[in-house]
């Protein structure tokens, strides 16, 4: 405050008498920033104007307020005449031209009493001069105080500070100082700052740390599926281990049988005695390995399990052999508790013995042990005849669970493009019944899938649907039972960034019961995978596009175990052996009609399959041209339907094959054309004939034989037909879940989405460390070419940040719904929870809303050197990329891959460009506050202006001014960016089921 006391010695005490009122203060500011104002000068008041220019209304001067005035500094209204002891201002203050009185230099600026510079009469260090005509006029002090980029003359030098308006000091060596400091800075260390720097030279922490996240980078680029792969490794050897111990278990309980049955024959004691003693010593040799030195993950070969002998009503129990047979017998006798668990069929319902509930199974090694041990077991009692009593006493077990049978009976079933009248299916009539395996045949625009889609309901839009359809014998709707409905569809939907096994536990822990322990669970993936045929790849990726992974044929039997592993009551297959050679097909079909002897209802498309291939199915539905019935019964007695209607096969001809040439045209029979095959079957089963149809069957007669229906196979009957009433329609209706499977909540599939994404960014780790590489170089570039203005407070290089960060993000961001649609389409269709999808796969993406400011701000910070702080800009740039990343959802749930990536690139431009229009533009005022990238500029702007204090404040308030901004809207900034992500998803999400 020295430059007040001086100013009082000055004045003699009188300086409140020149001081400018609040009055004249408002009056100044409002002339620097009114509309077309000139710099420098004021408007025209009572002091100073044409008639009355004292000499205190010159630049650097100022007068005394006239006597008999009471002079209130506060008063903001009433400005006081000044024409007495004009003089010039003191030192630390500034007097405007045209108002003759002093206002105080802010903190910052650079004000002492100027000199003449004779040569070019100017008073330095400021730029006004003398006014002629008058010899006792002197320099002043500073004349002007406005925004730096219309005046700088006040502001404390770069490379000096100020610490008040007097003095002004160069700044040491080590530090900085910028335009207007009031001190000096230190800089930070390894950096190289000489006497009179401006600004620290941090360039080299931004190439240290470039090179030192890009070595990061490129490991995560080459190591990021390790982790997994590991693990992978691990689970490998204990389930490896686990198969043996099954295998070795099941050896020694077929030994352990063998000399059972020797000892019951009796005699023999020699041979049985080998025979014990060469199983103890393998016993023994095998658990002194498990307990040895080396820590094998191998358990040892418990012995096998007690077999009571079989005893006939009445009879007694014989007596053990005696000695050291007895003793032997015993020594061999296995652990009850590894006897647990069968599978079985009894009547065509699938019955299986779960997991004891008084056994604990924690580890992977012990669930591993008790499915590949069950496993062992069904293939012992695969080629056994269980007894009646073992039959009764297994259906009596309380642990016994069966799946449900769904039996589907359809009639006059038909389906109608809206608008053209074509029927792509046509009166179709018959039943779909469980335990047994449909083939559905016919030529090529037949109708086979789209008979498929309208069994299950899953027909496109445009499409209408009549006729009926019975579930068990009643109308209800089928997507009522879709809990346990399986549907293969022709291409193979798997993710080809998972394994084998990671696509069928996902598929197993969404959709089977959730009160299905875990053990059977991993039991249930056990069986499919034996029964596929998958053991040699279920460690590998099933592959992509860009990444090879398993065979085609492989994929295939994927795409169908996805739903065997469900337990499915009714599976229905789109062409599951297209693509496949002979043998896959057969180890595809035998694996289907396994699932059939479990009381599984299969219905399935292909075409012209092998005669073997043909003889595995157990009824067949051929469609002809329009989607009319030529076939619909046992597949055993369709040669003999034809031959009656005189369509015989030739010799060493596949049935299929003649059968679909005739129906193609490409053989015509002589006693009947492929259009009246269908009307043919009409007449046989005593369906009514369409009317159009009516000139068709003109000198048909039913043909004589037996009817293939009567035999119980695919087809309803003529009493089916009949018994139905004629308005029976299809019910379409919303109804309750009729499966009775509780399948898990949603936290319980979001937890396991979590797993399967996190699963999927691991090995897509390339992809993302790329992301992180390209924000590398996008910091360091706009930081080095974006430099720091006072003069706008670094508003172009926030510009740039916020369209490269949005542009980059919102990219980067598409890939989280663009390329698994499809996939996502199967799995909700087939009962699980889109919320957990969605949810969980938000939940990831916040890695990429923490971690991508950081990436970008290492660099644009480090190379831009703006005067914001660190943290408020990760703050802002955080809520951007949720922002983004919420919008991203949208554009890639909603238009293809292509189109939404030029809409990602399009919406950041051009917002930008519509956010940086001044606040009086037309596209500001009405479309500016539903801009996120305003929001995200004013953020910017205004984190940064709060640095700029003392002699900026003019300048802060001129660029908040010019774009509309408040300097107290940052939280509301923040807040409307995060609102607008979260408007964003929602809006996604209602998309996404509504598609």
């Amino acid at each position: 405050m020295d430059f007040v006391t001086n100013c009082i010695k000055k004045t003699k005490g009188d300086v409140t008498l020149r001081l400018c009122t609040a009055a004249e203060i408002k009056f100044y500011f409002d002339s620097l920033f009114s509309k077309g104002a000139k710099t420098g000068y004021v408007e025209v008041n009572k002091n100073c104007n044409l008639k009355s220019w004292v000499s205190g209304c010159e630049p650097g001067w100022g007068c005394f307020a006239d006597g008999g005035q009471q002079i209130d500094l506060k008063n903001t209204s009433y400005m006081p005449s000044r024409s007495q002891d004009c003089q010039p201002c003191c030192e630390g203050f500034f007097c405007p031209r045209g108002l003759a009185c002093m206002i105080p230099c802010p903190l910052g600026s650079y004000c002492p009493l100027a000199t003449l510079n004779k040569t070019t009469g100017v008073c330095d260090p400021y730029n006004y001069q003398i006014p002629p005509g008058k010899p006792n006029h002197s320099c002043g002090t500073a004349d002007i105080w406005a925004d730096v980029g219309s005046s700088s003359e006040i502001f404390c030098s770069a490379g000096s500070y100020c610490p008040n308006t007097l003095n002004k000091i160069t700044c040491s060596k080590g530090h900085y100082c910028r335009k207007g400091s009031t001190s000096q800075i230190s800089c930070f260390k390894l950096t190289t700052c000489n006497p009179n720097t401006s600004n620290q030279n941090i360039h080299g922490y931004g190439v240290m740390l470039f090179v030192g996240l890009s070595l990061l980078l490129l490991i995560i680029y080459n190591f990021s599926d390790q982790v997994i792969s590991t693990k992978e490794r691990r689970q490998a050897k204990s389930r490896e281990a686990a198969a043996k111990h099954a295998r070795e278990t099941a050896q020694a309980r077929e030994r352990w049988k063998a000399a059972k049955d020797i000892a019951k024959k009796g005699g023999w004691q020699a041979q049985l005695s080998k025979t014990f003693s060469r199983a103890k010593s393998q016993r023994k040799t095998e658990q002194q390995k498990a307990s040895g030195v080396g820590k094998s993950t191998e358990a040892p070969v418990p012995p096998p399990p007690k077999v009571a002998e079989q005893t006939s009503k009445g009879s007694k129990e014989k007596k053990k052999e005696p000695g050291d047979l007895t003793k032997m017998l015993h020594s061999l006798e296995d652990d009850p508790k590894s006897n647990e668990g069968f599978d079985l069929n009894i009547g065509g319902k699938n019955v299986k013995k779960q997991a004891p509930k008084g056994k604990q199974l924690h580890t992977q090694s012990q669930i591993f042990k008790y499915a590949y041990g069950q496993i062992e077991k069904e293939k012992a009692q695969q080629n056994k005849n269980l007894t009646f009593s073992g039959i009764i006493s297994m259906a009596t077990d309380n642990d016994i669970r069966t799946r449900p049978m769904i039996e589907i009976y359809f009639k006059d079933l038909t389906l109608t493009l809206k608008g053209k009248n074509k029927n792509l299916l046509r009166s179709v009539t018959g039943k779909l019944m469980p335990g047994r395996v449909s083939a559905v045949m016919g030529p090529s625009g037949a109708g086979k899938t789209t008979f498929l889609s309208a069994l299950t309901g899953k027909t496109a839009a445009g499409c209408s649907v009549t006729g009926l359809i019975l579930v068990n014998g009643k109308n209800e709707p089928i997507q009522a039972y879709r809990k346990i409905i399986g549907y293969v569809p022709q291409d193979d939907i798997v993710h080809g960034n998972l394994t084998v096994e990671e696509n069928l536990r996902f598929s197993a822990r969404c959709r089977l019961s959730a009160d299905l322990a875990k053990p059977d669970k991993v039991l249930v993936i056990e069986r499919v995978i034996e029964s596929l045929g998958l053991q040699a790849v279920r460690d590998s990726l099933v592959g992509t596009v860009e990444k090879r992974g398993i065979s085609g044929g492989q994929r295939k039997r994927v795409n169908v175990g996805l739903e065997m592993v469900m337990e499915p009551s009714l599976l229905i297959l789109d062409e599951p052996t297209t693509g496949l050679d002979s043998s896959s097909s057969q180890l595809l079909l035998r694996a289907l009609r396994r699932e059939a002897l479990e009381g599984v209802n299969i219905c399935m498309v292909l075409h012209q399959p092998s005669y073997t291939l043909f003889k595995m199915f157990d009824d067949l539905i051929l469609l002809a041209k329009g989607g009319l019935v030529a076939y619909l019964g046992p597949v055993k007695k369709v040669e003999e339907y034809f031959s009656s209607i005189g369509i015989n096969v030739p010799d060493r001809v596949n049935p299929p094959d003649h059968l679909i040439d005739i129906l193609e045209g490409i053989e015509k029979p002589a006693t009947v054309t492929r259009e009246q095959l269908p009307v043919r079957w009409m007449l046989h089963n005593g369906y009514p004939v369409p009317l159009d149809m009516l000139d068709l069957a003109e000198g048909l007669s039913t043909p004589s034989g037996s009817n293939p229906n009567n035999s119980g196979g695919a087809a309803g009957g003529q009493a089916f037909a009949g018994d139905l009433p004629d308005d029976a329609k299809i019910n379409v209706s919303k109804s309750k879940d009729l499966s009775n499977r509780r399948s898990p909540g949603i936290l319980r599939q979001y937890r396991y989405f979590l797993g399967r994404i996190l699963k999927q960014r691991l090995r897509e780790g390339q992809m993302q460390a790329v992301d992180l590489m390209i924000l590398l170089l996008a910091g360091a570039c706009l930081g080095t070419l974006a430099k720091v203005t006072d003069e706008t407070l670094d508003n172009a290089g926030y510009t740039f940040s916020v369209i490269a960060v949005s542009l980059l993000s919102m990219i980067a961001a598409l890939r989280t719904y663009s390329l698994d649609k499809l996939q996502y389409k199967r799995e909700t269709e087939s009962g699980i929870s889109s919320l957990a999808h969605f949810l969980s796969k938000d939940t990831i993406d916040l890695f990429n809303i923490i971690i991508k400011p950081v990436a970008y701000l290492s660099m644009f910070y480090f190379f831009n050197n703006p005067r914001s702080s660190f943290q408020d800009n990760y703050v802002i740039l955080m809520a951007l990329v949720y922002c983004v990343t919420g919008m991203a959802y949208v554009l890639a749930i909603s238009f293809a891959p292509s189109l939404a990536q030029l809409w990602a690139v399009l919406v950041p431009v051009v917002l930008t460009l519509v956010a940086n229009k001044g606040k009086d533009s037309m596209i500001q005022k009405y479309f500016g506050k539903f801009c996120y990238t305003k929001w995200a500029l004013e953020a910017f702007v205004i984190a940064n202006a709060e640095k700029y204090s003392g002699v900026w404040l003019l300048t802060r308030c001129k660029s908040l001014e010019s774009g509309g901004y408040n300097l107290h809207d940052w939280k509301l900034c923040l807040i409307i960016l995060i609102v607008n992500g979260v408007i964003a998803r929602i809006l996604a999400f209602i998309i996404l089921v509504t598609r």
